[in-house]
């Protein structure tokens, strides 16, 4: 039995189903808490602010608490995990959310289950889809389609080009990175890989800031309460326990299983729009959730080998 399969052997079960609640419901929050927050805030700047404070408040827990310093190497592989998790995908979808809706990016974030399939498929030594993940897959991506359909803004208003582009880009570049984060050796300490992710994903996205001219437009007087209260939640809930949830779930399940998040994550953001945005929720956006939910069923049912 490999490293990897003796990590899954020892996962608790009740602590794997309470890392995909986290994962489920925080982040399916997280989408209302990026449009607040960036309404007063540009999008690159709050995003790197978020992680790199985060980042740091959980490395230096860490060392306070013996967790030993990471080797040169762990910081290299952090530096590519947190690019593609971080800076590219996380980073893509705070500026996308300045062009469409957040549950609309919610949505089309949709498509990263099968960004996930098809990568871990090609990649070297890559794993084929088993039938069961394809129809689950193909299953909740219908039911994304259907979803799409039941909204009013998505009906009669068309999706703006450039923010769906980087939601697309966001979605590679997420599968990218949690594959990558898979099978690349990390600290023996799962924390210390995921603040060094932090770290370096949110340097990187405050450059992306500086380089697009953010920090010079920035105004911290004009910062909001909304907003404000958005990026203590992104930075508390939506980091240091979703990030790290999502990140020991990459080492315990399957990359399909994990990436359910991406099927339930626009339903949690299709309520939340309905009780906290005042939008409307038909008896279509419940069945169409439904098949969603049948699509995860499918998929997470699966024994693996």
């Amino acid at each position: 039995m490999n490293t990897l399969s003796r990590t899954r052997a020892g996962a608790s079960p009740g602590l794997v189903v309470a890392a995909f609640a986290a994962v489920y419901l925080i982040w399916g929050s997280t989408y209302l808490g990026i449009r607040f927050a960036i309404e007063t805030m540009p999008p690159f700047v709050m995003g790197g602010a978020r992680f790199l404070v985060a980042g740091m408040i959980l490395y230096g827990w860490l060392r306070v608490n013996g967790t030993p310093t990471p080797a040169l190497f762990h910081w290299s592989n952090a530096a590519i995990i947190g690019a593609l998790l971080l800076g590219i995908g996380n980073g893509a979808v705070c500026w996308a959310e300045q062009k469409v809706p957040s549950s609309t990016a919610a949505l089309l974030i949709a498509i990263t289950p099968l960004c996930f399939a098809l990568l871990d498929w090609t990649r070297p030594n890559g794993v084929r889809p088993h039938f069961q993940t394809l129809l689950g897959i193909i299953i909740g991506f219908c039911g994304m389609v259907l979803l799409v359909g039941a909204r009013d803004p998505l009906r009669h208003h068309s999706i703006d080009p450039a923010g769906a582009g980087a939601l697309m880009l966001a979605s590679v570049a997420w599968a990218s990175g949690s594959l990558y984060a898979r099978y690349t050796p990390k600290p023996d300490s799962p924390l210390m890989g995921v603040a060094l992710q932090m770290i370096l994903g949110g340097s990187l996205l405050l450059v992306f800031g500086i380089i697009a001219g953010e920090t010079a437009r920035m105004d911290i007087a004009k910062i909001s309460t909304r907003s404000a209260m958005a990026f203590v939640y992104l930075t508390v809930i939506g980091s240091l326990v979703g990030f790290t949830a999502y990140s020991w779930l990459l080492k315990v399940s399957t990359p399909a299983r994990v990436s359910t998040y991406a099927y339930v994550n626009p339903v949690i953001a299709v309520f939340l729009g309905w009780a906290v945005g005042g939008e409307t929720l038909t008896l279509r956006v419940l069945w169409t959730a439904a098949v969603i939910v049948l699509g995860v069923v499918i998929i997470t049912t699966r024994k693996p080998r």
